[in-house]
């Protein structure tokens, strides 16, 4: 995830500059994979058959701050609820594209 340098802030998307404090100096920085989900759909028809219905579209509140859009994987979605842990995951979409999705975190 892209980190400023000059105030220390996360963002998501992506950017040149800084959402926080305007800096120019952000860069690339390793972060934990870890959040909570904020709110979440359960999408019943599918937008094509790449997209296998039921599925779940869920806002994630990353633990370093920044609030990211994903799917919810390995999960039935009638079990899903707001302020569950999750975790990253990554699937791949092609050779050169992997794409970040999460799972709901083990208890323990």
């Amino acid at each position: 995830m892209q980190r400023c340098k000059d105030c220390q802030a996360y963002q998501f998307y992506p950017r040149t500059i800084c959402s926080h404090c305007g800096g120019r100096d952000v860069a690339w920085s390793a972060v934990s994979g870890r959040g909570v989900i904020k709110s979440f759909t359960i999408v019943r028809r599918g937008i094509s058959r790449a997209y296998e219905a039921p599925y779940v579209l869920a806002l994630i509140n990353l633990e370093e701050g920044p609030c990211m859009m994903s799917s919810l994987v390995d999960v039935d979605p009638e079990t899903v609820v707001v302020g569950a842990r999750v975790t990253v995951s990554f699937e791949s979409w092609s050779t050169d594209i992997e794409m970040p999705v999460f799972k709901v975190a083990q208890e323990g």
